[in-house]
């Protein structure tokens, strides 16, 4: 079980739960990092009195250092701040839950640290999955997700002896506050709408995502990543009421699933207390009150974002990197209100229509290709 951690992105959605849990289970935090929210940064050092404590923009980190002088904290910023707080000897976890790819650096030095990682930056292993996980196989480093689908993955397979045993991996998906709707009415659909997630409350690029049904597409990647099972082998199916969170079926038909309330503390906990469960003081699901359960085949006319993140699944090399940096990229055009919603799968083909991808790829390529998406985008 987890003793300290170190939290990067302690003030998004998936941080101040991690923070929470780790008040409620009296887990030590050596490190938070966050981008630039210098008062909720502040907030959480005086409560948690960390040793270290990050911003990543340097102006924003300046502002904190004089603000916290009273406190025994050090204060550092950028990409170096990060990579000092994934290898800080005292964590035992670090907690990946910064948004994009500015977490896969800071997930590599932790991994070549021998921590554990609690995954919720999902983008490190779109990106560079092989990589990873060949860096986590080679210093024998766990990785437990955080992501409430791929968590659930994990705790269904507690009971798998070998993975031959599987005859698919079915990841659930809300279907976003765009159900039923086709390409054509999406065409006039507005950010607030798109913010709107029928079930979850979490930050602004990951509500878009689900909203297109790319970040499905990004978990399919994910999932194939951390099971090492091909495509084929991982499927998505529409459950609106969030409440089986993802399912694995067997070779003989039997399916198991893990289901529980729409809070992302659960699997927060469960990958902090692996491979113990610790008591939760949240209220459990009732079976007699959730209602009908329902499930449906994702429309990939109307959410072509999933199809192509299908697509690039299949493709391998820099593919995913490109189409994760153009997403990026997109979202945020999206939500300064500069291009419409069906621009973000017209920018992210774009991106994929102009790069070279790159096969088998090093970090250096990998870097390139996000790099090289999101001008693609930011320059169409």
């Amino acid at each position: 079980m987890t003793k300290t951690i170190s939290l990067l992105g302690s003030t998004g959605s998936i941080g101040r739960q991690a923070l929470e849990v780790a008040r409620e289970l009296s887990i030590g935090v050596a490190a938070l990092t966050a981008n630039q929210s210098v008062d909720l940064m502040e907030k959480q050092t005086r409560q948690f009195l960390p040793r270290l404590v990050v911003l990543y923009d340097k102006t924003p980190a300046q502002e904190l250092r004089r603000r916290v002088c009273d406190l025994p904290v050090k204060v550092s910023s950028g990409m170096e701040g990060l990579l000092e707080a994934a290898s800080l000897e005292e964590a035992d976890t670090v907690v990946t839950a910064v948004m994009g790819m500015i977490g896969l650096q800071p997930t590599l030095e932790a991994i070549r640290h021998r921590k554990r990682i609690a995954l919720a930056n999902k983008e490190t292993l779109v990106c560079a999955g092989t990589l990873v996980m060949a860096e986590a196989q080679k210093y024998g480093t766990e990785i437990i997700p955080v992501d409430s689908e791929h968590s659930a993955i994990f705790q269904s397979l507690q009971g798998c002896r070998d993975r031959g045993e599987i005859r698919r991996l079915i990841l659930t998906c809300s279907g976003g506050p765009f159900f039923g709707k086709s390409y054509e009415e999406l065409e006039t659909v507005t950010r607030q709408q798109a913010l709107h997630h029928p079930n979850w409350s979490m930050g602004a690029k990951i509500t878009v995502d689900s909203a297109t049904l790319m970040n499905k597409g990004l978990e399919v990647i994910e999932a194939m990543r951390l099971y090492n099972l091909p495509q084929q082998q991982v499927s998505v199916v529409i459950h609106r009421q969030s409440i089986v969170h993802s399912l694995v079926e067997y070779r003989d038909g039997a399916m198991i699933a893990q289901l529980g309330t729409p809070d992302m503390k659960l699997p927060i906990r469960y990958a902090m207390t692996y491979p113990y469960r610790a008591a939760s003081p949240d209220k459990p699901l009732d079976l007699t009150a959730c209602g009908d359960l329902s499930f449906h085949q994702p429309d990939l006319a109307a959410f072509p974002c999933l199809q192509t993140a299908l697509d690039c699944a299949r493709t391998g090399g820099t593919a995913c990197a490109i189409m994760n940096g153009a997403n990026e990229a997109a979202v945020g055009l999206f939500l300064r209100d500069e291009i419409r919603f069906n621009d973000i799968h017209r920018l992210v083909q774009y991106a994929l229509d102009a790069i070279e991808v790159k096969y088998e790829p090093d970090l250096a390529d990998i870097l390139e290709a996000d790099s090289l998406a999101r001008a693609a985008v930011l320059n169409r």
